[in-house]
């Protein structure tokens, strides 16, 4: 009886050692982000980890490759595209290369707050938005959150939009983000992520981004001034590699949709909810802060852009008339 029990076991322990891969199969997908663990993207990308590899039985993982060990967002976008990589988490700025109506998501001063940013985003437009980056290569998953994106600077205080005039701004590699800052009367300067170097050696004046990557980007270190403009909603893009994506078996696909929208979700509340408290912080750390900047004068001066050569194409006139439209409501 003893026999019996123990040759199968020996059997079984000689063939996980011999063909390990049989004993353990289990497929990992790359998934790359720019910023560092405890930021918002990898909030998402972490838990998306935990939930496909959970929901799978252990048969998927994902490894994160994140701090831009694969490159800038940019870097990345052309690596999803080529298959190198499967997934990405990507702020919405630098699609607007590949994919240009992508940008009337972006437009300055259009959403009120995130309650309407989910009626838009979850819905039928976002969904629009989504779609459309098929065309690059891209399967456009979900909208986590980047948050709403502020002003600082290590030069002076910027109450109005006349403060901004001459300052050398760091922009994200996107056609809307260097026109936005050029109307606006700053020197917008195109550069990848991270940028602490440039703002410590003073290439750069300021930045702009939402108040959870100043704080763990420890921007508070190189940076004096602090304006809360809120100036553009910044989304992220959760994507895949296109023809990866498809060549899935279809319950998989809708796994890791699930997933991965259910991810975006938990990282939008975990953004939100900290908000105040990452503002709290930057104070604390000895950063000066406009919490009341006049916004009118922002507000006019980003008008202009609608009648830009950047929205003249017809697609991206359409669908950004149709987001004013469900966002003036």
């Amino acid at each position: 009886m003893i026999r019996k029990t123990f040759v199968p076991l020996l059997l079984v322990l000689c063939l996980a050692v011999l063909w390990p891969g049989q004993a353990s199969a289990r497929t990992v997908i790359k998934l790359g982000i720019v910023m560092p663990p405890g930021s918002g993207q990898h909030v998402t990308a972490e838990k998306f980890g935990q939930l496909l590899e959970e929901r799978s039985g252990g048969e998927y993982a994902v490894d994160i490759f994140h701090s831009g060990s694969l490159g800038t967002e940019t870097a990345i976008l052309q690596q999803v595209q080529m298959g190198a990589v499967e997934m990405a988490i990507i702020t919405l700025g630098p699609f607007d290369t590949f994919v240009p109506e992508v940008k009337v998501v972006s437009f300055p001063f259009m959403f009120r707050d995130y309650e309407q940013v989910d009626e838009v985003l979850d819905g039928p437009l976002g969904q629009e938005v989504l779609a459309s980056l098929e065309r690059a290569g891209f399967k456009g998953i979900a909208f986590s959150e980047n948050g709403f994106r502020n002003l600082t600077n290590n030069v002076r205080p910027v109450h109005s939009v006349d403060d901004a005039k001459g300052l050398k701004i760091r922009v994200m590699e996107s056609t809307l983000h260097k026109e936005l800052w050029r109307t606006l009367g700053a020197n917008p300067t195109p550069m990848g992520w991270p940028i602490y170097s440039e703002l410590q050696q003073g290439t750069i004046d300021g930045q702009e981004n939402p108040l959870w990557v100043v704080w763990t980007s420890r921007l508070f270190e190189v940076q004096k001034y602090l304006s809360l403009t809120g100036h553009v909603y910044s989304a992220h893009v959760d994507i895949a590699n296109l023809g990866w994506f498809n060549s899935l078996p279809e319950e998989t696909r809708t796994l890791i949709a699930t997933c991965m929208r259910d991810a975006a979700r938990y990282q939008r509340a975990w953004n939100r909810t900290n908000v105040a408290d990452f503002l709290a912080k930057l104070k604390d750390a000895g950063m000066i802060v406009d919490e009341n900047p006049d916004l009118a004068s922002f507000k006019a001066r980003a008008a202009s852009l609608r009648n830009m050569d950047i929205y003249s194409d017809p697609a991206t006139r359409e669908l950004l008339d149709k987001f004013l439209d469900a966002t003036s409501r």
